[in-house]
């Protein structure tokens, strides 16, 4: 296996990790931004009350993408080891 062969893999892997990591990122990122506006108008600084509204978002996104998530990681995956006996050598 060439040294070119590793870094598409390790690429790949890297960028496959990124695209699944990205919508729950950015949903506990809009999450914590809406969040913090409102503790900020309410002068409620509680801190239950900035870290279950965050949970909750994080939960549901999460189980709205996680059929996308899973689907995206198997056809990596698939796509990996459909094209073993490349690397094998």
């Amino acid at each position: 296996m060439t040294s070119e062969a590793i870094a598409a893999v390790l690429r790949d892997a890297l960028m496959t990790a990124f695209w699944v990591s990205l919508p729950l990122l950015a949903i506990g990122f809009v999450a914590g931004i809406v969040i913090s506006l409102l503790q900020i108008v309410t002068s409620v600084q509680d801190p239950a009350f900035g870290g279950v509204p965050r949970l909750v978002a994080f939960l549901a996104g999460l189980l709205l993408l996680l059929p996308w998530m899973i689907a995206r990681l198997a056809g990596y995956t698939i796509s990996l080891l459909g094209d073993l006996s490349r690397y094998a050598r």
